[in-house]
């Protein structure tokens, strides 16, 4: 699909601004930033629904100017990145996953744009900034609401790549489990893809079969089976409880705009933006938070969980970061 059949824009605030300088000769502030986010999926896609949203948040706000292509794919993401930078966007945002080199060779063709991208890798020049998805803290937390649930003990997850952010999700919400429950046993599924819902309802199923009676679904479809089989379920960054009630008892939330803020005010004060932004999706940031409905949760599992919360919001206590592909 090519990126000007999907391209929208929504446009708030004051008119569109030149594009900056380079960052080392940037000497004013601008008071509305342009940016311009290249999307893989639909937006409607969670993780992208919460990136999408901030934006759209942003732009209401009148801090910055927001069009987007949505539905790129990896062949066309290249061009669909050149044709933001001549355009004049002075943020370039994106998810650079399956597009590591070909998105670093655009930001050093266009020193004078930043860009903003997911990506495992790290920074580069002035001009390229990374970040990663970090709502493992409310995954943690969501474990140990979940721990004290379940009648098997055994407890699935449905992801959609093992790369270190969705890893990490998935580890952080079986470390929360353990914390309360030191006879819990773990099955884990990855689909092969960001957006596929029935696959993912498939996988859960297989997990159901296998003994499951709690779902860690960090892609969209993992509720679908959990409420026709009749288990709970838990969201991964978007507050899934309004479509799955009953169903969906716990989330961990996702919130980008902390992010947006960082960069926006690195863009208009004319620092470099060739920094890792990730520490902006921590909990102390408000980067992410935990969502869950008290009347389906054990009353005794709230204290313990809510304590930790407190500690981790403090800085007393920091989630543990494991990568490494869930077994």
């Amino acid at each position: 699909m090519k990126p000007s059949v999907t391209r929208r824009q929504l446009l708030v605030g004051a008119t569109a601004t030149l594009a900056l300088p380079a960052y080392v000769r940037r000497l004013g502030a601008q008071a509305v930033t342009r940016v311009a986010g290249v999307h893989m999926s639909p937006v409607e896609n969670a993780w992208n629904s919460r990136v999408h949203l901030a934006f759209q948040n942003a732009a209401a706000a009148g801090l910055i100017e927001y069009e987007f292509s949505e539905g790129v794919a990896p062949t066309d993401y290249p061009r669909a990145m050149r044709e933001y930078a001549e355009s004049g966007a002075q943020l370039i945002w994106g998810e650079s996953y399956a597009t590591e080199r070909e998105a670093r060779e655009v930001a050093a063709d266009y020193a004078d744009t930043a860009f903003l991208m997911g990506s495992s890798g790290g920074p580069q020049g002035d001009n390229f900034g990374v970040f990663g998805t970090r709502n493992h803290e409310a995954a943690y937390l969501s474990g140990m609401l979940a721990g004290k649930m379940s009648k098997t003990n055994v407890f699935g997850s449905v992801g959609g790549y093992p790369i270190p952010e969705v890893n990490l999700l998935i580890n952080a919400f079986r470390a929360g489990v353990e914390d309360v429950n030191a006879e819990a046993t773990f099955v884990n599924g990855f689909i092969g893809a960001w957006f596929d819902p029935a696959r993912a309802k498939e996988a859960a199923m297989a997990q159901i079969d296998a003994g499951a009676d709690i779902l860690f679904g960090e892609r969209i479809g993992t509720a679908d089976a959990a409420q026709e089989r009749g288990i709970k379920a838990i969201g991964s960054l978007i507050d899934y409880t309004p479509r799955y009630p009953g169903t969906v008892f716990a989330n961990a939330i996702w919130n980008y705009g902390p992010t947006i803020d960082a960069i926006v005010a690195d863009i208009q004060a004319g620092k470099p933006v060739g920094r890792d932004y990730t520490e902006y999706s921590f909990m102390a940031h408000g980067g992410n938070e935990l969502i869950y409905v008290a009347e389906d949760v054990p009353a005794d599992a709230i204290p313990a969980m809510e304590a930790k919360q407190a500690e981790i919001r403090s800085g007393a206590w920091n989630v543990p970061i494991n990568n490494d592909e869930p077994a």
